[in-house]
C-alpha cells in the first residue's frame, strides 16, 4: 500500500510516498504554491499519480502538546484535502520534524541554499516514517 507524507507549509509542501510494503519514506517532491486551491490540486495530482491509498498529514503541536495557529492552518488544509480525496487521512505529530531534517541535511554537508529547497521534503519524510514505524 502506498501511502503519500505531507509537511505542509504556507509556501511549500514537502511530499514523501511509502513503498509498496508501507515501510520506507522516500522522499518525493516539494510543492511551491501559496495559494491553497493550486495546494490542493497539485497534491491530488501526487496522490493520483503515485496511485497512493492513505495519506499522512503532519500536524505541528508546540512542545507542549496543544495546537497553536500553525496546526489549525494545517488541519484546514488537511479537513480540504480529506474532502476531495476518498482516501483515510492521518493527522500525525511533527514535532520537530523540520529542525531534524535541517540538522540531518546539514550533517551531510549540504549548503544552506540547497538545503532549504530539500528540507520540506525530507521532514516529510521523518513524519511518514515515524507513522509507518508505529504501525509496526
Amino acid at each position: 500500500m502506498r501511502i503519500i507524507g505531507l509537511d505542509y507549509g504556507e509556501a511549500r509542501i514537502g511530499v514523501a510516498v511509502s513503498d509498496l510494503l508501507g515501510t520506507i519514506a522516500n522522499p518525493l517532491d516539494t510543492i511551491s504554491e501559496k495559494d491553497r486551491e493550486k495546494q490542493l490540486e497539485k497534491v491530488l495530482e501526487v496522490i493520483k499519480r503515485e496511485k497512493a491509498e492513505k495519506i499522512v498529514v503532519g500536524l505541528p503541536k508546540r512542545m507542549d502538546g496543544t495546537l497553536g495557529h500553525r496546526a489549525e492552518y494545517t488541519k484546514a488544509f488537511a479537513e480540504e484535502l480529506s474532502s476531495r480525496s476518498s482516501l483515510p487521512l492521518v493527522m500525525w505529530d511533527e514535532r520537530l520534524s523540520s529542525s531534524e531534517a535541517h540538522r540531518m541535511l546539514e550533517s551531510g554537508g549540504v549548503s544552506g541554499k540547497k538545503r532549504k529547497t530539500k528540507v520540506d521534503k525530507i521532514a516529510a519524510v521523518l513524519i511518514l516514517q515515524t507513522y509507518l514505524d508505529s504501525q509496526i
